[in-house]
């Protein structure tokens, strides 16, 4: 099972508790309403679903939780492309980078610097760049593209004349 298959299957807070009450013990939907406050209709229809998914099992003796399916799932995932060769650098960028956008910026100058020098990698060295067409490039990393730019210009890593932006090469 995926990591995404797995957490969907969890995010309906019945089946949850239904889960969580099976890993605490209760092995039957009597149980599992008894210890979760949920009505047996709710039990009923969240065990079909985690047995489904293979989050639970029906044995003899009752209801049983498989945790190693979430080993399983760490296991599976596909390796993820570093954004930087350094591992430190890669996991600040990681903190602030997520699905290719920039989720926040750093409040300490030297972390802001490194956030911004994987930024300037998305202009070419040495091309110049009307201010509308940098704006559209850095929308694609945050909505605010106009604190992008000032940052790139304060921290020298773009130059502006007569609001045409150049990546110094």
């Amino acid at each position: 099972m995926n990591a995404d298959l797995l957490c969907g299957s969890l995010a309906e807070p019945s089946r949850l508790r239904t889960y969580s009450a099976v890993v605490l013990g209760a092995r039957s939907p009597e149980e599992i309403a008894g210890i979760t406050g949920l009505d047996h209709a709710a039990v009923h229809k969240s065990v079909q679903r985690l047995i489904k998914t293979g989050l639970l099992t029906a044995a003899g003796d009752g209801l049983r939780a498989d945790e190693e399916i979430f080993k399983e799932a760490v296991r599976a995932r596909p390796e993820r492309e570093p954004l930087d060769p350094d591992p430190a650098r890669d996991n600040l960028l990681r903190a602030f980078i997520r699905d290719g956008r920039l989720t926040g910026f750093p409040t300490f100058p030297a972390k802001t610097r490194i956030v911004l020098e994987y930024l300037v990698n998305s202009f070419e060295p040495g091309r110049s760049y009307p201010e509308p067409e940098v704006n559209a490039i850095l929308n694609t990393w945050h909505s605010d593209h106009a604190a992008l730019r000032r940052l790139l210009v304060d921290y020298g890593l773009l130059t502006r004349t007569d609001s045409v932006y150049q990546r110094p090469a």
